[in-house]
């Protein structure tokens, strides 16, 4: 059993360094597709992408391993709400670390399959790619704020406005998905539609998970009082 006696700050420092990994990692999605554009070497930027993901790797591993070991007197009364998520939250962190995974394997998959660039199909990756950054910044606030007030239930938190904006930035990733697979199969002058295909598709499942992420985050905060994940419109709407 942990015998930290801090362990709802352990808990935000261990995820504190989780998003550290994670945004570099995804954030560089943009740059390694901007260098193979280039002609340039983009070797180095994929190792960095890789050492990233094992970072994350080990981190969610010990933040599980954080939760799994410590009991309600090791969180103490402070932490009672993350003693009652716990198993959910250890979804919600294996969740997390699949941004990572997905974030490796499109750097990998560009490695393998080098597909052409310099047509509107390669144009639109990019731009999914810039999209996915600026998606998981916004991720990084929500889910700080989120484990910060599972364990100050003094304070209210209200994630809304980020978490619809997550949704809508998956949303434009959808758009620009469609019209890439589109264009790959209409072009006759785009080789290897089936390429673009499965990169527009991987994209897009980076750009689901995390609001997946987010959706997690709304049904553990559905029953925590101080936590509003969604407003009441979306809850009457669904």
């Amino acid at each position: 059993m942990s015998s930290d006696p801090d362990f709802g700050t352990q808990l935000e420092t261990l995820t504190e360094t989780y998003f550290f990994d994670l945004c570099e990692c995804v954030e560089l999605l943009p740059q390694i597709l901007s260098e193979y554009e280039d002609n340039g070497s983009y070797d180095e930027t994929l190792e960095q992408i890789q050492d990233l993901e094992s970072d994350c790797d080990r981190t969610v591993r010990e933040i599980n391993a954080t939760i799994t070991n410590a009991g309600p007197s090791e969180m103490g009364l402070l932490n009672s709400r993350v003693h009652f998520n716990s198993s959910a939250l250890i979804q919600f962190y294996q969740k997390l670390d699949v941004i990572a995974n997905t974030t490796e394997r499109i750097a990998q998959e560009l490695q393998m399959m080098q597909p052409a660039h310099g047509n509107e199909c390669y144009d639109g990756l990019q731009e999914m790619a810039a999209c996915t950054a600026r998606e998981i910044t916004t991720l990084e606030d929500v889910v700080q704020r989120f484990v910060h007030s599972l364990r100050n239930t003094t304070e209210q938190e209200v994630l809304t406005a980020e978490i619809a904006a997550i949704r809508d930035m998956e949303s434009e990733c959808d758009r620009i998905r469609n019209h890439v697979i589109a264009t790959a199969f209409e072009d006759d002058s785009v080789a290897q539609p089936l390429m673009y295909r499965e990169f527009a598709i991987l994209f897009d499942e980076l750009a689901n998970t995390m609001e997946d992420v987010t959706d997690q985050i709304i049904i553990i905060s559905s029953h925590e009082p101080g936590i509003v994940a969604e407003s009441r419109v979306d809850t009457d709407t669904q």
